[in-house]
């Protein structure tokens, strides 16, 4: 076995960067759009973001802190996640700006909305897929010691789905055709699918 780098991350990883964010990774970007309880419209993409569950389908992301997609699923109950892909790319990058509460980040990057079908927050019209969502569930990180973290998993169901029917091969999904990004570690570092990088493999019985 090679050598290995250890550290306790209570002490510090003693590296330029912190490689967690890079090890579990590629991670899918939560780009998630809310609405306030005052009408005000915020856009902001989330690294720490997955699916959690297929019947009903559950998808969820994290705050790292009480930022304003938080405070605005706390008040509505409802988001939307839009996929974010190669061609969106700076434009999701743009949303990430640390902005006052009430700053359009739709506008701040040149997005045009369309409507949803069944909650208030508007889509990406750009992006070619969305997740209408009902909050299901906030939950607020604790460590293994019990200690509360200023971190909050918003869990939404998915009540609605579109799809650019471009995309939809035989009745198939093409993910490797809608050029999808990944959050790849380190500072800057981003990861795009393509189908140079597809295998496949059958489950085992």
């Amino acid at each position: 076995m090679s050598a290995m780098h250890f550290y306790e991350p209570a002490a510090g990883h003693g590296l330029a960067h912190d490689p967690f964010n890079a090890i579990v990774g590629p991670r899918p970007i939560g780009w998630v759009s809310t609405r306030g309880a005052d009408g005000g419209v915020n856009l902001a993409p989330y690294s720490f973001f997955n699916a959690f569950n297929y019947i009903p389908p559950i998808i969820g992301f994290a705050s790292t802190g009480p930022k304003n997609s938080l405070r605005n699923v706390q008040e509505t109950g409802e988001f939307v996640w839009n996929l974010a892909t190669r061609r969106l790319a700076e434009q999701m990058n743009a949303t990430s700006a640390s902005v006052p509460y009430g700053v359009d980040e739709f506008e701040l990057a040149g997005l045009e909305k369309a409507p949803s079908r069944l909650v208030a927050p508007p889509r990406v019209a750009a992006s070619p897929v969305h997740f209408e969502c009902k909050l299901a569930d906030i939950v607020q990180l604790k460590s293994a010691a019990g200690v509360p973290v200023s971190t909050w998993l918003v869990l939404g169901e998915v009540v609605g789905v579109h799809i650019d029917h471009a995309l939809l091969k035989d009745g198939v999904f093409d993910t490797f055709g809608a050029e999808i990004i990944l959050r790849a570690g380190g500072a800057t570092a981003y990861a795009a699918i393509g189908p140079e990088a597809r295998f496949d493999m059958v489950r085992p019985k």
